[in-house]
């Protein structure tokens, strides 16, 4: 004589599937608000176990055993995966606890570095894009601190060139640059 197995959980349908609900929901709540002391948790943790038996009906097997003894396993996974997250949680905070977080000053420091990097990267591509007689008219003058008359000497061109080229190399640099940007401005007028 074949043996019975209890029945799946009705979860094939929504109506099967609100059933087992009210037929376990407050089995399951019990279960929960014995294992935390906050109201909130209790009813997120409840819906958890709800929708993760939902997610896994399909693999029930009820030669396992019933579907109470299911849903109260769902349940005990459930809320070991919560109380493993508030640990890793606790943990974390127990490392940063005593020392300084962020304030304001951090935040608008951290922002500025960013957009500097950020400045320096585009500055760096119109760099690039410029001819070798700029780049070099313009690494002198800008970078090395050298004067017009000294980055020509350097160059081995007239002052005048060497003039005419820093022109060219800002007029370029700052064409390419549909906003203005204070510090390229700042930058280029360096060069002056």
């Amino acid at each position: 004589m074949p043996t019975e197995h209890p029945p799946a959980p009705p979860v094939a349908n929504p109506f099967g599937f609100a059933e087992f609900y009210r037929q376990n929901f407050d089995a399951v709540l019990g279960f929960v608000t014995r294992r935390t002391d906050s109201v909130h948790l209790a009813a997120d943790l409840t819906a958890d176990i709800f929708l993760t038996a939902l997610e896994q009906a399909d693999g029930y097997d009820p030669r396992r055993g019933t579907p109470v003894a299911w849903l109260y396993g769902i349940a005990r996974n459930v809320l070991a995966a919560h109380f493993r997250g508030s640990a890793r949680e606790r943990r974390a905070v127990s490392q940063i606890a005593g020392r300084r977080l962020l304030d304001e000053q951090d935040v608008a420091a951290i922002e500025a570095r960013i957009d500097a990097a950020r400045a320096a990267r585009r500055l760096a591509g119109l760099h690039a894009a410029l001819s070798e007689p700029l780049r070099a008219v313009l690494d002198l003058v800008v970078v090395d601190g050298l004067t017009i008359r000294e980055a020509a000497q350097a160059l081995g061109v007239s002052a005048a060139t060497a003039r005419m080229r820093l022109h060219r190399a800002r007029k370029a640099m700052k064409s390419v640059t549909p906003q203005t940007d204070p510090s390229l401005d700042t930058l280029l007028e360096a060069a002056s």
